[in-house]
């Protein structure tokens, strides 16, 4: 038996997941910690998303901050379940994603691992996406091979689809490798836009999404960008969706109503999620939501309705909380780096063959 820590902010920027697994080797979550993010901190990591001034310094600080919190948040983790540092194999650490563009052949996660190995005395696992992108990979998503070890259990065909900033889709086939690839938008849009015309962060339950109703010309030309005629391997990120991408469509257009927008970027986000679903694995017979997305219960009964002969449940149907997957598969990942598993599949992010993920900063 092995315990690893998992520590995740995404794309969203709310706040740090922190997850507590036991490998056995079975996968099982033994504890959770969250965090949420502080606003001057949320705001300057969103900042470092595009270019701007003292690119040097300013991710060099912020990292300090993220790495402080995390830190802390591993510190009451393991208080509150007396729990000591030397208990604790390994910290994986994905830091926080800046930038992502493996067409130009560089991802960038800040998160500075020595300093978090020694605020906490443990090891620390981090820069899983790297060696991915040095073979030729898109370095993204990383969780299809953890979807796969946790839900490959019935023969059929099922896929898992994680829906944060960005939403990202599993395919999993009981003797064939996974496959996975990024869909486009999850949150990222429905968020920025919410925030700019209401002040709010999200959109819970995706209720003002569901007041409004979709405008189909803003749909199509939303459409038309260049990532949703590809296929994968792919993956995308704030460098391409982003509030000024929306407002570029936005100004080709008469004046719409607010919470319109809202419904056309839910639309958006469930029909690139069902159009991908359907393109790569038709007969998905079930589907697994995890992340954010899993609570919106507009977008859930959107893609419900889109997909009437799929089962549609957050994986909580599996027995696994669906805010916790991603951290908890940080963690999993520390574990096969530590134990020299390749953990990237070349049939998702189209690398060069099978590769051990991740640098190690000992304890």
């Amino acid at each position: 038996m092995a315990l690893y820590i998992g520590v995740m902010s995404g794309t969203s920027l709310d706040g740090l997941d922190i997850a507590l697994i036991e490998q056995t080797p079975a996968i099982k979550l033994i504890a959770t910690h969250y965090i949420p993010m502080p606003e001057t901190l949320r705001a300057e990591l969103l900042g470092l998303c595009a270019s701007g001034p003292d690119e040097i310094a300013r991710p060099a600080i912020a990292q300090q901050n993220w790495v402080q919190l995390a830190a802390q948040g591993i510190r009451t983790l393991l208080d509150k379940h007396h729990l000591k540092p030397e208990a604790i194999r390994a910290i994986g650490s994905h830091g926080q994603t800046i930038r992502h563009e493996p067409s130009r052949g560089f991802t960038v996660q800040i998160g500075n691992p020595a300093l978090l190995t020694e605020l906490t005395g443990i090891t620390v696992v981090s820069d899983f996406r790297s060696r991915d992108v040095a073979a030729g990979g898109q370095g993204a998503p990383l969780v299809p091979a953890f979807h796969e070890a946790l839900f490959d259990q019935r023969a059929g065909h099922r896929a898992v689809l994680n829906v944060g900033g960005f939403s990202n889709l599993s395919l999993i086939e009981t003797g064939k490798p996974v496959a996975g690839f990024d869909c486009g938008p999850g949150n990222v849009l429905l968020d920025a836009w919410i925030h700019l015309q209401r002040g709010d962060n999200f959109d819970r339950d995706g209720q003002w999404a569901a007041s409004g109703k979709v405008e189909p010309a803003l749909l199509k030309t939303l459409l038309s960008d260049p990532f949703f005629l590809t296929k994968g391997p792919k993956s995308t990120g704030r460098e391409v969706f982003n509030l000024q991408w929306l407002q570029q469509h936005l100004a080709g257009l008469s004046p719409l109503a607010a919470e319109n927008v809202q419904a056309t970027l839910l639309e958006l986000t469930a029909l690139t999620i069902v159009e991908s679903l359907r393109a790569a694995q038709g007969e998905t017979q079930e589907l697994l939501v995890c992340g954010g997305g899993a609570h919106n219960v507009a977008l859930m009964s959107r893609l419900a309705a889109l997909l009437p002969n799929t089962t549609v449940s957050s994986t909580a149907a599996y027995g696994v909380d669906p805010d916790w997957v991603e951290a908890m598969a940080f963690a999993w990942l520390a574990h096969c780096c530590l134990e020299g598993i390749a953990a990237n599949r070349p049939s998702v992010t189209g690398a060069r063959g099978l590769r051990v993920l991740g640098a190690i900063y000992p304890a």
